[in-house]
């Protein structure tokens, strides 16, 4: 015999888990959005899902599984086979945040998930209303050490909140939460002057900064961001050690096979080499990231941990 077919008999002789690992993927994906249609999470979802249908040629089903901060679509992605074609597009929500708020959920992010690669992030920005007399991060922590310094968040828990119990751990000031059955209906009280400032990630806010509404003091990465390089960070401002940022990564069910994990990493780290791509992430207010699945799975587990100690320190619990 020829040694190619020699060499697809041998194929054929190999079990079948040992073949169908061979090539991957060999039919559609699903993309598990574990939020609404429409806002930030489900955009990025949308444009990985894009991204590996041209780069993987199969198909991609995006489906938006809403309810429980997350913790629905995060459990839908579990009842998936672990075979690598069911994906959830990962926010700090369902996984590094809610585990800490909700301790008896039905499952733990870190043990059930695989983390595949991340994505982007974006931004934690503090913001204030037009004409509010802070204009620096000294300027709002000096207003907090005079008292009656209010702040708003999209909820108990979320990013928002979260992003200011940080700032009043690192600052060593007080301030009173406020809050709001989301972004919207906070920025709008912020505007009205009913509450003095916000923590909140770019995307969110970065509409009402464009109208002119919302104004940014400060940004909060450790080093100046491409997205706002203008805006000194919070660490300038004279806060030690305060980094807030919400990410976005796609995450498969452990147990998937490497070859799945391997074909998805390297789709989307190419995919976010593309210059006109990089530049729509930009407009959203979110820095592309890529990288190892490991490099993702040690970044989330920093995050995880960091997470539940402030939420523990600031003694948080669910409404």
């Amino acid at each position: 015999m020829r040694r190619r077919d020699l060499l697809g008999a041998a194929a054929l002789a190999l079990p079948w888990p040992v073949r169908a690992q061979e090539r991957f993927p060999t039919r559609p994906l699903r993309m598990i959005i574990p939020f609404a249609a429409g806002g930030s999470t489900d955009i990025l979802a949308r444009l990985c899902a894009q991204i590996l249908t041209e780069r993987l040629g199969q198909s991609v089903v995006a489906e938006n599984i809403t309810g429980a901060g997350g913790m629905i679509g995060a459990q839908r992605a579990l009842d998936a086979p672990a075979d690598g074609y069911a994906l959830m597009g990962g926010t700090p929500g369902p996984v590094t945040i809610n585990p800490h708020l909700a301790p008896r959920m039905p499952y733990q992010p870190l043990r059930d998930f695989e983390p595949v690669v991340f994505v982007g992030d974006s931004p934690a920005v503090v913001v204030v209303r037009r004409d509010s007399p802070i204009r620096t991060v000294a300027d709002l922590v000096e207003r907090a050490r005079a008292g009656g310094m209010t702040f708003a968040s999209a909820g108990v828990g979320s990013f928002a909140h979260l992003s200011g119990e940080l700032f009043k751990a690192r600052a060593g000031v007080d301030m009173t939460h406020v809050p709001y059955r989301g972004t919207a209906p906070a920025a709008t009280d912020m505007i009205a002057g009913r509450v003095d400032a916000m923590f909140e990630n770019l995307p969110s806010v970065q509409p009402f900064m464009a109208g002119g509404d919302l104004r940014a003091i400060a940004i909060g990465t450790p080093r100046r961001s491409s997205l706002m390089p203008d805006t000194p960070t919070v660490i300038e401002g004279g806060v030690a050690g305060y980094e807030s940022s919400s990410w976005f990564g796609l995450f498969a069910r452990a147990g998937s096979p490497a070859p799945a994990i391997t074909a998805v990493n390297s789709a989307i780290n190419e995919g976010l080499r593309d210059s006109a791509l990089a530049a729509r992430l930009a407009s959203m207010g979110v820095e592309p990231v890529g990288g190892t699945p490991e490099a993702f799975r040690a970044y989330v587990t920093r995050r995880f941990e960091e997470t539940g100690a402030l939420i523990r320190a600031a003694r948080i619990t669910a409404e």
